[in-house]
C-alpha cells in the first residue's frame, strides 16, 4: 500500500536538498544555470524523478545535462546523507518541457487575440442581417 502523502513529504524534501547540492556542491563547469522545477517520487519511495530547466542555448543544455548525469551518484549520496530514510531513491534527471510548452501556448494565445480582433474590426459599422428583434411578441397584430 502507497502512502501518497510521505511521498509527496519525500518529493518536496528531495526537492529542497537537490537544488542545496547544486548551488553548492556541484563544481562542474559545464554545469550552466539549473533551476529544479519538480521532484516525483513513485508510490514505493524507490526511484525519484527530478525534472529541471536550464537557462540557455541548446549547447549549454546538453552540457548541464550531462554534467547532471555525472554528478548523479554524488547528488545521490549527499541527498541520501541528509534524508534518514533506510532506503535512497535513485535519482533520475529529466529537462522539463515547462518552457517550451508555455512560449507554444504564449503563442497560440497571441494568435487567437489577433483573431479575436479582426472579427471586431469587421464587425464594426455592420447591422443586422433582418430586423434587430425577429421574433413575434404578443401585444404586435398579425396581419
Amino acid at each position: 500500500m502507497t502512502d501518497h502523502a510521505r511521498a509527496a513529504r519525500l518529493a518536496e524534501r528531495i526537492h529542497v536538498l537537490v537544488a542545496k547540492v547544486l548551488e553548492r556542491g556541484v563544481k562542474d563547469p559545464r554545469l550552466g544555470f539549473v533551476t529544479v522545477t519538480d521532484v516525483r517520487v513513485t508510490g514505493d519511495l524507490q526511484n525519484a524523478t527530478v525534472f529541471y530547466t536550464v537557462y540557455g542555448t541548446d549547447e549549454e543544455r546538453a552540457d548541464s545535462a550531462a554534467a547532471l548525469k555525472s554528478a548523479t551518484g554524488m547528488i545521490r549520496s549527499e541527498v541520501g546523507r541528509q534524508l534518514n530514510v533506510r532506503l535512497t531513491p535513485t535519482i533520475e534527471f529529466v529537462l522539463d518541457a515547462l518552457p517550451e510548452s508555455a512560449a507554444a501556448i504564449d503563442d497560440l494565445l497571441a494568435k487567437a487575440r489577433e483573431a479575436d480582433a479582426a472579427v471586431a474590426r469587421d464587425r464594426e459599422g455592420k447591422g443586422y442581417a433582418g430586423e434587430a428583434d425577429p421574433y413575434k411578441h404578443e401585444d404586435e397584430d398579425d396581419d
